[in-house]
């Protein structure tokens, strides 16, 4: 058996995150348009010659593709979106910003629970692994989302200790119990899976 590369050292694995940084953000410079995204929703923003009104643009918004661009020529975004959007809760606008005119386009997200690697599927991908989300408080989140999220926070830190999950210890205190309640059994051979 071959043996495996070695793991790379913190200053290597640095050295490379700096240059996979520096890849993606020269891929994303080339687009022509900007993005920024939060957990639910994306932003998209695309200077617009200031001459321009709202009736000169062609922008369709679907729930699984997006279309924008300045009618008549080659749009600026044009494809299928990796994920879903809420077509009611989307918009765009034309605004005036001091260089000139802005559209600006607003999706909403169906999913509430994934990052996005790129706008439309043709685009170059972001590593979502680097995100740092902005930050938020649990307070602010639904009772169910907020349940779900403890969990999957708790979860990652017993992970990150190599101690059980939450569904793991329901399961072994579940055991244990049984285990109590039926001493006459032999539970030394015993799996869990």
């Amino acid at each position: 058996m071959a043996d495996r590369p070695a793991s790379p050292t913190p200053e290597e694995r640095e050295k490379l995150d700096k240059i996979a940084k520096a890849k993606e953000e020269e891929e994303q410079s080339k687009l022509p348009y900007k993005w920024t995204q939060t957990i639910s929703d994306v932003d998209i923003t695309v200077p617009i010659p200031g001459n321009l009104k709202g009736k000169d643009l062609d922008v369709k918004l679907s729930k699984n593709a997006i279309k924008a661009g300045i009618k008549g020529q080659e749009p600026f975004i044009d494809g299928p979106l990796p994920h879903a959007i809420l077509v009611d809760d989307s918009t765009w606008t034309l605004e005036t910003i001091p260089a000139g005119k802005e559209l600006s386009i607003h999706l909403d997200k169906s999913n509430k629970m994934e990052w996005w690697e790129h706008v439309v599927t043709s685009a170059p991908k972001i590593d979502t692994s680097k995100i740092t989300p902005q930050n938020s408080k649990l307070s602010d989140l639904d009772g169910e989302t907020r349940k779900m999220v403890e969990k999957m926070m708790y979860d990652q830190r017993q992970k990150e200790m190599n101690l059980p999950s939450s569904d793991d210890q329901i399961k072994e205190d579940m055991l244990k119990k049984f285990q109590a309640q039926h001493p006459e059994l032999d539970f030394s051979q015993a799996k869990m899976n």
